[in-house]
């Protein structure tokens, strides 16, 4: 009886065994033939991570290694990531490796290259004027910040700022770009920061030795031409270019040289059409009689940026229309140089025939650039965290003074740039931005309004140029600014035209071989842009203008 027992036990045993061991077979196959449940989070997520609290910054959640490629929109970009100081701080304590990405050549056929081709760098940064950056939005190519924001980093709302999501909120309520360098006009009258860049540079000594030349009308500025033709045509044995204009005919030429003059954004509530202003052209024909006299050439058009920063570094030009921000590592170079007077300086350049100052244009809520991150990428959860740090006040410190004890240290309970790092900013800043990364070395999500209380006081020979901008900056301007359609709708494309034609008719403008047909080649333009739908781009500027305003009002 006893031997059955057992013998009955071992069965039941070997059954139970048996058993197991097919329902482990069916689990095991079952799994093989279905695939597995995506995690809610990037396999790089680490067990310990937690859900993300809007009351702290999610980036701490997850400082393990990843790489993510930033595209910024600028050919002139020439920084990297890596090898200065800052960007391996960033990297070490966020676990954010950054590739950097330049284009060749012009942004947004870069860009629109990469659409194309559906692959897209992790973070892209663009002027928020191109094309492009519509084109990315519309095309579904970049994800909706506020929606990555709600999932993976609520922070961001914090930091970001509600004005500027506001601002670049589209119309089906999402958010798909945070810019840089933006400013309200609330807060342009609050603190007097205005940022306003635009300028009129003449070369000081020449200027001095000229009796200081009355530059501001037709008359007095081709008599200046003429002199410098005259007494100074070349300068340590090179000829001395005497007129630059930055961005040439789209920004220098047009809207730029508008701003210096004054012209009006819109009269009676309704947008003016601000090329055809008497004043304009009447400033367009005072270049056409300075290319018919010799005072000018044409180089100032077709210069390469190899051959402005190399005229620019030997203080070759006399006059320009430039951003004095683009001066700051040139002009203490020349102050420091064996012409300490050849450095440049800001005055009134050409104005109005009422004589009226300058209206500069202010920052604005556009900013410079915005970045964007696109669907491309296989981290949005470490893209958005990252751009969460960088857009807080701790990341703009990380990224704009760097490492606390290296290159900035705590002075009367603020932060300061160490003794070596403000002299470097001197008198070397190329090696502050290579060796260290401070300062403005990465820029693409600066925000002024956090930054700007670090900034060392700025040289003399830098400071008047900005001191001029400020004072004839038009504070309010700046809602004009990007009024004109961009991406692929049939506005935008008729703008295009009209834009590309206008680049090829200026330059025939100050060429014309007299004022006859200066008129015959502005009417016809005329004509030609009416064909290709500019009643149609005054509509939508207008419209634009509209919902600005309120905007701003709300």
């Amino acid at each position: 009886m006893k031997h059955n027992l057992i013998k009955l036990s071992m069965v039941i045993v070997l059954a139970m065994i048996l058993t197991l061991g097919l329902a482990a077979c069916t689990k095991t196959e079952n799994n093989e033939n279905k695939p597995s449940s995506p995690p809610a989070e990037s396999t790089q997520q680490p067990q310990t991570e937690t859900t993300p609290n809007p009351e702290q910054p999610a980036w701490q959640l997850d400082t393990s290694p990843v790489e993510l490629s930033w595209f910024v929109g600028a050919s002139w970009y020439g920084h990297s990531w890596g090898e200065s100081l800052t960007s391996k701080y960033v990297t070490e304590k966020t676990g954010v490796n950054v590739k950097l990405e330049v284009p060749s050549g012009e942004a947004n056929e870069h860009i629109t290259l990469m659409m194309t081709s559906g692959k897209l760098p992790d973070l892209i940064s663009m002027g928020s004027w191109e094309n492009a950056v519509k084109k990315l939005w519309e095309g579904d190519h970049v994800y909706a910040l506020n929606e990555l924001a709600e999932q993976y980093d609520p922070y961001f709302f914090k930091v970001a700022g509600d004005g500027t999501l506001k601002w670049y909120r589209q119309e089906n309520g999402n958010t798909y770009g945070v810019p840089n360098d933006s400013y309200s006009p609330n807060l342009m009258h609050e603190t007097g920061m205005t940022a306003a860049n635009q300028t009129f540079l003449v070369r000081k000594d020449l200027y001095e030795e000229m009796g200081k030349p009355d530059l501001s009308t037709p008359e007095g500025f081709l008599n200046a031409l003429q002199l410098l033709k005259d007494k100074y045509p070349e300068y340590k044995g090179q000829p001395i270019s005497p007129f630059f204009a930055q961005g040439n005919v789209p920004y220098g030429m047009s809207e730029y040289l508008q701003n210096l003059l004054a012209v009006p954004h819109e009269k009676d509530g309704k947008v003016y059409d601000r090329i055809t202003n008497p004043d304009y052209l009447a400033w367009l024909k005072t270049f056409r009689t300075a290319y018919e006299r010799g005072l000018i050439n044409v180089d100032f058009l077709v210069d390469s940026d190899t051959q402005v920063e190399e005229k620019t570094n030997n203080a070759r030009y006399f006059m320009m229309i430039r951003e004095w921000t683009g001066m700051t590592a040139v002009n203490p170079m020349l102050a420091a140089s064996g012409n300490p007077d050849s450095y440049y300086i800001a005055v009134d350049g050409p104005q109005n025939s009422n004589g009226d100052s300058a209206k500069l244009f202010p920052g604005n809520m556009d900013g410079w650039m915005v970045t964007m991150i696109s669907k491309s990428t296989k981290n949005p959860e470490r893209a958005i965290r990252f751009l969460t740090y960088l857009a807080s006040e701790e990341g703009q410190r990380d990224l704009f003074l760097g490492k606390e004890g290296e290159t900035w240290e705590t002075v009367s309970g603020k932060p300061q740039l160490k003794a070596d790092m403000a002299k470097l900013l001197e008198t070397d800043i190329e090696k502050l931005e290579k060796e260290y990364g401070i300062m403005d070395t990465y820029w693409m999500m600066r925000n002024p309004v956090i930054i700007n209380q670090w900034r060392p006081e700025k040289a003399p020979v830098i400071k008047q140029m900005e001191d001029f901008a400020n004072g004839q900056a038009d504070i309010d301007s700046g809602i004009y600014k990007g009024l004109d359609p961009l991406g692929d709708s049939e506005v935008a494309v008729s703008w295009a035209r009209i834009s590309q034609n206008w680049e090829e008719v200026l330059p025939e403008l100050i060429t014309a071989k007299d004022e006859a047909a200066f008129d015959k080649i502005f009417d016809n333009f005329l004509a030609r842009r009416v064909n290709y739908g500019f009643d149609k781009v005054m509509e939508y500027r207008q419209a634009e203008l509209d919902v600005r305003k309120a905007k701003m009002a709300e």
